[in-house]
């Protein structure tokens, strides 16, 4: 997925049709325009999405990345406070797993 702004494409048919020759002025408006419209559906058809959706999803995985961490953190705590207790059969699996995570 590509970020796409679309200031960039009123930029870019700007700019092409300010580099047209002056002769061409009755036809500066229609050459925009067709410009426009031609790079507005090769656009389309490409996977591109605005900076306001790229922006929102950004955001959202930072939110999301933060809860994980925060989870990762309670799973750590909850884990110590277990392993402090007498041996039990949980205990024991709880000690069997995280030795198989550091091995790893």
């Amino acid at each position: 997925m590509v970020m796409f702004d679309p200031r960039t494409l009123e930029q870019l048919v700007t700019r092409i049709a300010a580099s047209l020759p002056p002769e061409l002025g009755r036809l500066h408006d229609d050459v925009e325009r067709n410009l426009r419209a031609a790079l507005e559906t090769a656009l389309a058809r490409m996977n591109l999405v605005t900076r306001e959706e790229f922006d929102v999803q950004a955001a959202l995985l930072v939110r999301t990345r933060e809860k994980l961490d925060a989870l990762e953190q309670q799973v750590l705590s909850l884990e110590k406070k277990l392993m402090e207790r007498p041996e039990t059969p949980v205990t024991k699996k709880v000690a069997r797993r995280k030795s198989r995570s550091q091995d790893d």
